[in-house]
C-alpha cells in the first residue's frame, strides 16, 4: 500500500516514515502545504496522513480541494489541536480519520488498517483472487491451477496494483508513478521488463489470465 505523509514536523516525519516502511507500507513524504497539494492530486495514493498545521496551505485546505477534485482517497488527519470542533471541522471537510498529537505509532498502524479494511483491498488473510489464480500479499505467492510461484517485490506491487483495478486500462506514466515513486526516474522499459516477468509467471501457474497490451494506453488484467 502507498502512503503519501504531509508533515510539516520533520523529525517526526522522518521517524513515521521509518516505522511505515518497515511495516511494509511505500511513503512518500513532504513537508508542506503545496508540496502536500500536488503530491495528493495524482491521486495514485492509498492513504494520506494528513497534517492540519502546514505552511503554506493548511490540512484542511488540501483536504477542501482534493474532494473538489473528486479523489476519495482515504485521509487521516493529524493534529495538535484536539478540541470537538476541530475533529467536526475536519471530518466535514472529508477526512475519514482523525488522530490528535500526541499518538502512538501502534494506533496510527491500526487505523491504517482499518482503512484498508474499509476499502475492500485486503482479504482472506491478506490474499487476492481474480479468475483461477490467487495472489497472497504476505507472502508474496502467487498460484494458480498448475502451481506457484514467489514474485519479486515490483512484480508484486504491479499486479496487485492490476487485481484493485481489474477491467480498468492502466496506463504506463500511472504504474512508473505508483510503483517507483512520484520523482521517479523509472522509464517505460521499466515497466515492459516486469510486465514480461508477470506475464512468464502467469503463465507458468497455469491461469487463464493474461495481461493485454493495449497499444498507445497501457495494459488490463483480463480472465
Amino acid at each position: 500500500m502507498k502512503v503519501l505523509l504531509v508533515e510539516d514536523e520533520k523529525q517526526l516525519s522522518e521517524a513515521l516514515m521509518q516505522i511505515l516502511k518497515q511495516n511494509k507500507y511505500m511513503v512518500d513524504g513532504v513537508h508542506n502545504g503545496e508540496d502536500g497539494l500536488d503530491y495528493a492530486l495524482t491521486g495514485i495514493y492509498d492513504v494520506i496522513i494528513l497534517d492540519i498545521m502546514l505552511p503554506k496551505l493548511n490540512g484542511l485546505e488540501i483536504l477542501k480541494k482534493i474532494r473538489e477534485e473528486n479523489i476519495s482517497t482515504p485521509v487521516i488527519l493529524l493534529t495538535a489541536k484536539g478540541e470537538v470542533s476541530d475533529k467536526i471541522k475536519g471530518l466535514d471537510c472529508g477526512a475519514d480519520d482523525y488522530l490528535p498529537k500526541p499518538f502512538s505509532t501502534d494506533e496510527l498502524l491500526a487505523r491504517l488498517r482499518a482503512l484498508t479494511r474499509r476499502k475492500g483491498e485486503v482479504i482472506n488473510d491478506d490474499t487476492l483472487y481474480f479468475g483461477d489464480f490467487s495472489l497472497n500479499l504476505s507472502t508474496y505467492i502467487l498460484e494458480g491451477r498448475k502451481g506457484n510461484v514467489r514474485l519479486a517485490l515490483k512484480e508484486l506491487e504491479i499486479l496487485k496494483y492490476f487485481l484493485l483495478r481489474t477491467g480498468i486500462v492502466v496506463n504506463k506514466e500511472d504504474l512508473i508513478i505508483k510503483i517507483w515513486g512520484y520523482e521517479s526516474e523509472a522509464e517505460n522499459n521499466n515497466i515492459e521488463v516486469y510486465i514480461s516477468f508477470l506475464r512468464k509467471k502467469l503463465q507458468y501457474i497455469g491461469t487463464q489470465a493474461k495481461i493485454s497490451t493495449i497499444r498507445g494506453v497501457g495494459y488490463k488484467l483480463e480472465e
